[in-house]
């Protein structure tokens, strides 16, 4: 997935933390949501804005993001 287009950073949002289209939820909240068990319907009723394109965005982000510290590390 292309996340691209729906990740965005902004330094003086959310201390630049990567966002979901510009909004104040980012990343690290949902995979927290996620984590905590809660499911992909629950986190799109608690928030209306989001759309499972969001939610999978942050997914393919975050193995993104580890894939590219473990190249680092190397």
């Amino acid at each position: 997935m292309d996340y691209h287009d729906i990740i965005t950073i902004e330094p003086g949002k959310r201390s630049g933390k990567p966002c979901i289209r510009g909004m104040r939820i980012t990343v690290y909240d949902i995979l927290e949501y996620l984590a905590g068990g809660m499911t992909e319907a629950e986190i799109l009723e608690d928030f209306s804005e989001l759309t499972s394109a969001d939610i999978k965005a942050c997914l393919a982000f975050a193995a993104d993001r580890e894939k590219k510290l473990f190249v680092a590390s190397l």
